[in-house]
């Protein structure tokens, strides 16, 4: 990512905040065949000590991106979108796009068949809690651990963080105020999630 020192972030809160609102991400490998990339669910290891997140690869993504001997980057993506220079003060004619995004490095550690499968249930509790009736893999334990065996459970302790909010920062009060109005109203461009991101950083 550009190094934009302005728009960077260290807090680990903020990080923490955006894995648990944008738990699909990317997974990318340097692997010995060259540049592979996945994209899974994630969750946040909540008490762990540090971020540490945990998802499932699909099989064989597990050996093509040789999970465990090196190290990989995840991507989150959260909320990002066009910022129209018509939302700028006059003569100020160069559009952008804003964005909230991390990385994060590590080198993955592989689950046993057992911490995949508890993996594999909290990813479904996690999703499924918001669903009026909420579906669950102990509904049909058997199978669902005969689906599992297709899957690789890995966690991954973060080694270190890249992180921006890079949401129009450098414009004035009342043009970043302009900015929010407009992603929160209903043009072509609109993007609440984005106005709310926005907000946190004023």
């Amino acid at each position: 990512m550009r190094k934009t020192p302005q728009y960077t972030t260290t807090d680990e809160a903020v990080v923490r905040r955006l894995i648990r609102e944008n738990p699909w991400m990317t997974f990318v490998s340097n692997a010995s065949t060259g540049l592979v990339a996945s994209h899974y669910a994630t969750l946040l290891e909540e008490d762990a000590e540090g971020i540490s997140i945990v998802s499932h690869f699909g099989r064989p993504d597990e050996k093509l991106h040789e999970l465990g001997k090196h190290e990989i980057l995840v991507i989150v993506q959260g909320p990002h979108g066009y910022i129209s220079p018509g939302w700028y003060a006059e003569g100020d004619f160069i559009p952008t796009w804003d964005h909230v995004t991390a990385h994060l490095y590590g080198t993955p550690e592989i689950l046993s068949a057992e911490e995949n499968f508890a993996i594999l249930q909290r990813l479904v509790d996690h999703f499924e809690v918001r669903m009026p009736r909420p579906v669950s893999l102990d509904y049909d334990e058997e199978y669902a651990r005969r689906v599992a065996k297709g899957t690789v459970g890995l966690r991954i302790r973060v080694d270190r963080i890249d992180a921006r909010l890079k949401l129009s920062q450098n414009k004035p009060a009342e043009v970043r105020e302009t900015i929010i109005t407009a992603l929160e109203g209903d043009g072509a461009y609109a993007h609440p999630g984005l106005a709310e991101e926005m907000r946190r950083v004023e």
